[in-house]
């Protein structure tokens, strides 16, 4: 049998029954959705005190570049016609009650893990063109929105690998055996990459 045959088999059987998932995965989805709903919250609050006094300068505004003030008014920060804090409310809040489930012993459908897959990688591509527009186009960095990247990705990668490993996403051998030792690599190559773009878009700043 071929690879792709196997994976399309174990795919098959993925489809016919509930998957869990070991606590350890349970837990980030708790933590990241956590971080995340916490992000959210913070933000919202400070977007409702700036619509009241629009002199008012949230505690994240550190300098020019760690601006969340600035980053709030812009108008990526509405990018669906309200404030996208008040997105990772809902989305954040689900993934929080996922992970709880999932330590209190549930199993999902196939149809359920490929769901959170598809959020968290929207949530990925969200959060990427919001960090290209504040690295770019904003030229101000919040501290909390950074927060919730992380939490995104993290929660994105480990979601995937859960899923190749289950058969829920059909993947080649080499691939499955990958994300069974390597899965910390992905979120930490993806977090240095931030990183490096926050580090070297104001690198005279940081240095000076």
């Amino acid at each position: 049998m071929t690879n792709a045959a196997a994976a399309n088999r174990t795919a098959e059987r993925a489809d016919s029954r509930a998957i869990g998932a070991g606590r350890g995965l349970a837990w980030l989805l708790v933590i990241t959705g956590a971080a995340g709903l916490l992000a959210s919250w913070v933000i919202t609050l400070d977007k409702f005190k700036l619509l009241e006094d629009p002199n008012f300068t949230p505690a994240c505004s550190l300098n020019p570049i760690v601006s969340c003030g600035n980053v709030m008014k812009s108008e990526q920060a509405a990018a669906f016609g309200f404030p996208n804090p008040m997105l990772g409310l809902g989305t954040y809040a689900v993934v929080v009650a996922l992970g709880a489930g999932l330590l209190a012993g549930a199993r999902y459908r196939r149809w359920y893990w490929l769901g959170l897959n598809a959020g968290t990688l929207f949530g990925v591509g969200f959060c990427t063109w919001l960090m290209i527009q504040s690295l770019y186009e904003i030229n101000a960095l919040c501290l909390w929105c950074c927060l919730a990247w992380i939490a995104t990705l993290v929660m994105f990668w480990y979601t995937t690998s859960h899923n190749v490993r289950h058969g829920v996403i059909p993947a080649p051998a080499a691939l499955r055996t990958f994300f069974d030792e390597f899965t910390w690599v992905l979120p930490v190559l993806h977090t240095g990459i931030i990183g490096m773009l926050v580090l070297t878009r104001w690198w005279d700043f940081w240095t000076s």
